[in-house]
Protein backbone atom coordinates (compact mmCIF):
# COMPACT_ATOMS: atom_id res chain seq x y z
CA UNK A 1 0.00 0.00 0.00
CA UNK A 2 2.79 2.38 1.05
CA UNK A 3 4.44 1.94 -2.44
CA UNK A 4 1.48 2.38 -4.49
CA UNK A 5 0.98 5.89 -2.53
CA UNK A 6 4.84 7.03 -3.46
CA UNK A 7 3.81 5.78 -6.76
CA UNK A 8 0.80 7.97 -7.14
CA UNK A 9 2.22 10.85 -5.47
CA UNK A 10 5.39 10.60 -8.56
CA UNK A 11 2.87 9.91 -11.29
CA UNK A 12 0.73 13.19 -9.93
CA UNK A 13 4.00 15.83 -9.61
CA UNK A 14 4.78 14.85 -13.10
CA UNK A 15 1.49 15.25 -14.41
CA UNK A 16 1.57 18.87 -12.63
CA UNK A 17 4.50 19.60 -14.28
CA UNK A 18 3.64 18.42 -17.55
CA UNK A 19 0.36 21.01 -17.34
CA UNK A 20 2.65 23.80 -15.94
CA UNK A 21 4.62 22.87 -19.68
CA UNK A 22 1.55 22.91 -21.53
CA UNK A 23 0.31 26.40 -20.48
CA UNK A 24 3.83 27.62 -20.87
CA UNK A 25 4.02 26.77 -24.53
CA UNK A 26 0.24 28.11 -25.04
CA UNK A 27 1.74 31.39 -23.70
CA UNK A 28 4.44 31.51 -25.73
CA UNK A 29 2.44 30.37 -28.80
CA UNK A 30 -0.49 33.49 -28.26
CA UNK A 31 2.31 35.73 -27.70
CA UNK A 32 3.81 34.67 -30.75
CA UNK A 33 0.60 35.05 -32.90
CA UNK A 34 0.06 39.12 -31.45
CA UNK A 35 3.62 39.48 -32.06
CA UNK A 36 3.31 38.34 -35.50
CA UNK A 37 -0.04 40.33 -35.95
CA UNK A 38 1.58 43.59 -34.86
CA UNK A 39 4.83 43.54 -36.93
CA UNK A 40 2.88 42.20 -39.82
CA UNK A 41 0.91 45.51 -39.51
CA UNK A 42 3.18 47.60 -38.25
CA UNK A 43 3.81 51.01 -40.40
CA UNK A 44 1.78 49.13 -43.82
CA UNK A 45 -0.23 52.28 -44.01
CA UNK A 46 2.03 55.14 -42.65
CA UNK A 47 6.09 56.55 -42.71
CA UNK A 48 7.89 54.15 -41.09
CA UNK A 49 9.87 56.23 -37.94
CA UNK A 50 12.67 55.99 -35.49
CA UNK A 51 11.16 55.38 -31.48
CA UNK A 52 9.18 53.37 -29.25
CA UNK A 53 5.60 52.99 -28.18
CA UNK A 54 3.63 50.50 -25.77
CA UNK A 55 -0.02 49.18 -25.85
CA UNK A 56 -1.74 46.39 -24.83
CA UNK A 57 -3.10 43.57 -27.11
CA UNK A 58 -6.28 42.01 -24.52
CA UNK A 59 -6.43 42.22 -20.72
CA UNK A 60 -3.03 39.45 -20.60
CA UNK A 61 -0.63 40.45 -23.09
CA UNK A 62 0.95 43.88 -23.29
CA UNK A 63 3.75 45.09 -25.62
CA UNK A 64 6.48 47.51 -26.20
CA UNK A 65 8.18 48.14 -29.63
CA UNK A 66 11.47 50.02 -30.52
CA UNK A 67 12.27 51.13 -33.99
CA UNK A 68 16.08 52.06 -35.17
CA UNK A 69 17.60 52.69 -38.14
CA UNK A 70 19.82 49.40 -39.25
CA UNK A 71 22.39 49.26 -41.34
CA UNK A 72 24.40 46.38 -41.59
CA UNK A 73 27.88 48.61 -43.42
CA UNK A 74 27.40 51.36 -41.19
CA UNK A 75 25.37 54.95 -41.35
CA UNK A 76 23.23 55.28 -45.12
CA UNK A 77 25.28 56.82 -47.76
CA UNK A 78 23.75 60.54 -47.81
CA UNK A 79 20.63 60.39 -50.47
CA UNK A 80 20.14 57.29 -49.66
CA UNK A 81 16.52 56.60 -51.49
CA UNK A 82 15.13 54.14 -48.67
CA UNK A 83 16.59 52.76 -45.22
CA UNK A 84 16.04 50.11 -43.55
CA UNK A 85 14.50 49.52 -40.04
CA UNK A 86 14.94 47.34 -37.36
CA UNK A 87 11.48 46.64 -35.75
CA UNK A 88 12.71 45.05 -31.98
CA UNK A 89 9.05 43.83 -30.15
CA UNK A 90 8.33 42.45 -26.85
CA UNK A 91 5.32 41.04 -26.19
CA UNK A 92 4.69 40.78 -21.99
CA UNK A 93 2.40 38.46 -19.93
CA UNK A 94 1.15 37.42 -16.29
CA UNK A 95 1.79 39.52 -13.28
CA UNK A 96 3.64 42.73 -13.95
CA UNK A 97 6.00 42.11 -11.18
CA UNK A 98 7.23 38.36 -12.56
CA UNK A 99 6.01 39.27 -16.39
CA UNK A 100 6.85 36.17 -18.94
CA UNK A 101 7.71 37.76 -22.06
CA UNK A 102 9.12 37.11 -25.41
CA UNK A 103 11.31 38.86 -27.94
CA UNK A 104 10.59 39.17 -31.65
CA UNK A 105 12.60 41.07 -34.18
CA UNK A 106 12.86 41.88 -38.35
CA UNK A 107 13.75 44.19 -40.43
CA UNK A 108 11.08 46.43 -42.45
CA UNK A 109 11.95 48.80 -46.05
CA UNK A 110 10.95 52.77 -45.02
CA UNK A 111 11.61 56.02 -46.58
CA UNK A 112 14.80 57.67 -45.79
CA UNK A 113 16.15 58.38 -42.57
CA UNK A 114 15.63 62.63 -41.87
CA UNK A 115 18.23 64.15 -40.22
CA UNK A 116 16.59 64.28 -36.59
CA UNK A 117 14.10 61.49 -36.72
CA UNK A 118 16.72 59.56 -34.72
CA UNK A 119 15.67 61.47 -31.63
CA UNK A 120 12.54 62.42 -32.51
CA UNK A 121 8.86 61.96 -30.90
CA UNK A 122 7.91 58.40 -29.77
CA UNK A 123 5.18 56.93 -32.46
CA UNK A 124 2.88 54.11 -32.58
CA UNK A 125 2.39 51.74 -35.31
Amino acid sequence: MMLLAIVFTALMQVAGGAIRLTQNAAGHSEAAMWARSLLDSAYVGEPISPGSSAGQFNAKYRWRLDVTPWNQAGAAPPGALLQLYRLDLDVLWGPPAHPRSAHFSTLRLGGPLRPGAASAAQGAP
